[in-house]
């Protein structure tokens, strides 16, 4: 069989080797927008990412399963896969782990006013501050209850943080004190003192966070996005932010990347910025490893 990598994964030769002794033929291509090392209509299986943003999947006759390098599934045809009966999976739970510290680290961050005594030490204040905050005791919501949510309301919960997760279900879940309907955030996000947001971009979930939520978000609450851009309604987000100052938004993704320089969302004192990085860990390439190996293994037994 005919297996197509790209450079979305950065692969040792012992990685390449165990893939190769599973029975694959093996083809690299390091961007994804590049001519393909093989015919189309010749590749059985792939581990991409948005190989197929410039590459037809129509192309691909013989394709019958997708690894995906990321945990959401908005950057490939989903529609037309399930019709063609592809197998697809993602990297679920391999991000998880560092996306629910990045959380964390945010949070604490600003409640401990990392970035002040930063600024401090560049010119040798001694300066002390009486504002910090305490992770105990706060109520947090976590916004899409699945491997990642889950990891972050474990985190928070250590803490000892009263965690609620919103999904389209109330089963007990993991790591969350309480579940409750994503519609019913609008109504209750003004009981949290920090909204962390880790749902899937769906039709059903753009702009979920509306201006509308951000208006009812309590006083002095945080509001991390680690999931998707467009989950947010940027444009009130930034309105919103210059109206409630008391507001804090940590945000590491975004509905244009990279985040254009003219967006107010730099400039603003209560929002961070980071450029789509809170996935990164040195933990990473061998979680995601596992997990393609044992797909493609399988597939290749079958």
């Amino acid at each position: 069989m005919n297996l197509l990598l790209t450079g979305c994964f950065k692969y040792s030769e012992i990685q390449m080797e165990a893939l190769r002794s599973l029975g694959y033929t093996v083809y690299f291509m390091q961007q994804e927008k590049e001519k393909l090392p093989i015919e189309a209509a010749e590749v059985d299986a792939t581990v991409c990412n948005g190989l197929f943003l410039s590459h037809d999947i129509n192309n691909f006759t013989r394709l019958k399963l997708i690894q995906l390098t990321s945990a959401g599934f908005d950057r490939v045809p989903v529609g037309k896969i399930k019709e063609r009966g592809i197998e697809i999976y993602n990297a679920r739970g391999v991000y998880s782990t560092p996306m629910a510290e990045w959380a964390v680290f945010r949070v604490l961050e600003h409640y401990k006013q990392g970035w002040f005594f930063r600024k401090e030490q560049d010119t040798t204040k001694w300066t002390k501050h009486r504002g910090l905050r305490e992770v105990s005791g706060t109520k947090v919501a976590v916004v899409g209850a699945g491997n990642v949510g889950q990891e972050v309301a474990k985190r928070f919960q250590s803490f000892g943080a009263e965690t609620t997760g919103f999904d389209i279900h109330t089963d007990e879940t993991a790591g969350f004190d309480h579940m409750a309907l994503t519609e019913t955030l609008c109504e209750r996000v003004c009981e949290y003192d920090i909204v962390v947001v880790t749902a899937p971009l769906l039709p059903s979930t753009q702009g979920l966070i509306s201006r509308e939520v951000l208006l009812a978000m309590k006083q002095d609450a945080i509001l991390v996005n680690i999931a998707r851009g467009g989950l947010i309604d940027e444009q009130a987000l930034c309105e919103v932010l210059a109206e409630r100052k008391d507001l804090f938004a940590a945000l590491d993704v975004f509905e244009t990347e990279p985040l254009v320089e003219k967006s107010p969302l730099w400039r603003m004192d209560n929002v961070a910025i980071s450029p789509h990085n809170s996935f990164v860990s040195n933990g990473n390439n061998a979680r995601m490893f596992k997990v393609m190996y044992e797909n493609l293994k399988n597939f290749i037994e079958k």
